[in-house]
């Protein structure tokens, strides 16, 4: 039995009976008197935060352990967070008796966390494997930089990573030939090719793969906002300049009395300017 399935035993046993001696907590757990005592010392250290008694429940450690997991996925290997950035954040949580917040402890959580990762995607490939020959996939390449130049596949479908290598060579052949290995490992083809405009990305779908190659959105958002930005702006900056001009011209004519114009011919230039102050702010937006 381990240390917290010992800790769990007779925190049960203490909220069922409240808290009796050692001799019969021990009794009624099943433990030797020495362990209770060492355990429920080990447990008063840990209860000094408020609330610290949830941690020694189960329901409280599972979701310690959730917790634990979640932030080293999520900032660690997701977001590159180091070890000693989380440390001093779990030990703000107050969590440093509840378990091991050292950056050494959670890099050895980190190592697990990894090897977990990869024992799991192996069996979700095996099991998407299972029945899938034949099946196309609408796919995307793309080269990226992080510590070293990564060639990226996915299935746009999905969202599934199937391929991701570190290479030097970027010619239509390295990826034809890293891409092909993939996709016959997993008996899967490819009905289309999302990628920019790289010649080696669209010889590789066109002649590698002989499917459509398709262009990404992101060159084709960025060339129409080329094309459209500086018209858009200098509309947009001509209304604004002609709103305050029409509001003047308005205050100079004045009605019976001194007061202004209540007529709509009069008020019709500054409405209007308005106006297109308002839509050409939306189109930017838009």
């Amino acid at each position: 039995m381990g240390f917290w399935d010992k800790s769990l035993r007779i925190c049960n046993a203490i909220r069922e009976n409240g808290t009796p001696s050692i001799r019969r907590l021990a009794e009624r757990t099943g433990l030797s008197k020495s362990s209770v005592h060492r355990h429920t010392q080990a447990m008063a250290r840990r209860d000094r935060p408020p609330a610290s008694w949830l941690w020694e429940t189960e329901e409280g450690r599972g979701w310690l352990l959730r917790l634990v997991g979640a932030t080293r996925f999520i900032f660690g290997l997701k977001r590159g967070v180091g070890a000693e950035t989380l440390s001093e954040f779990f030990g703000r949580l107050r969590l440093a008796a509840q378990l091991g917040c050292s950056p050494s402890a959670l890099r050895g959580v980190m190592h697990a966390l990894e090897q977990a990762t990869l024992e799991t995607a192996g069996a979700w490939e095996q099991d998407a494997c299972t029945g899938a020959e034949g099946r196309e996939i609408i796919g995307a390449v793309e080269e990226t930089f992080l510590e070293q130049l990564l060639r990226v596949l996915m299935d746009l479908r999905t969202g599934s990573l199937l391929l991701a290598e570190v290479a030097e060579d970027r010619t239509s052949a390295t990826w034809k030939a890293r891409v092909e290995a993939r996709l016959t490992a997993l008996g899967i083809g490819v009905r289309s090719l999302v990628s920019d405009r790289a010649k080696a990305l669209i010889q590789l779908a066109e002649q590698g793969l002989e499917c459509l190659s398709m262009p990404d959105c992101f060159p084709c958002m960025h060339a129409l906002v080329t094309g459209s930005a500086l018209s858009l702006a200098r509309h947009g900056r001509h209304a604004r300049q002609e709103l305050p001009k029409a509001q003047e011209v308005l205050s100079t004519h004045t009605g019976p009395e001194g007061r202004p114009p209540g007529d709509a011919a009069a008020q019709h230039p500054v409405e209007g300017t308005r106006a297109a102050v308002q839509r050409w702010a939306e189109v930017h937006r838009t």
